[in-house]
């Protein structure tokens, strides 16, 4: 998943693996075995190249396929969705809100 991953953001930007590799001060050839497969980034790498796509290293590994939410925000969306009251009723969206705010922030740095 990764590999495709990166070639499709590659071509969606009308790029080069030779471009992309010395806009990352990288060799061509480092840069072609992650998209054929034949190695893995460090995850310093994958780091990089996510912010040169501008989407997370989630969606690059295939974990997500939202290009720009981590896994974080998807667990969060998800559980919310469940989410009830103690009557058993859904929770408002007000509530939603503060939810999602007071989870961000205390988990924001883990």
């Amino acid at each position: 998943m990764f590999a495709e991953r990166l070639k499709s953001l590659r071509k969606e930007q009308n790029l080069t693996q030779e471009k992309i590799a010395e806009k990352l001060n990288i060799s061509r050839g480092s840069y072609a075995q992650w998209e054929t497969e034949r190695t893995q980034p460090s995850s310093k790498s994958l780091e990089t190249l996510a912010n040169f796509f501008n989407v997370s290293t989630d969606y690059l590994l295939g974990n997500t396929d939202n290009k720009n939410s981590t896994k974080f925000e998807d667990d969060l969306e998800e559980s919310l969705n469940t989410a009830r009251a103690f009557s058993g009723k859904p929770i408002s969206e007000h509530d939603r809100e503060v939810m999602r705010e007071i989870l961000t922030e205390m988990f924001k740095d883990k």
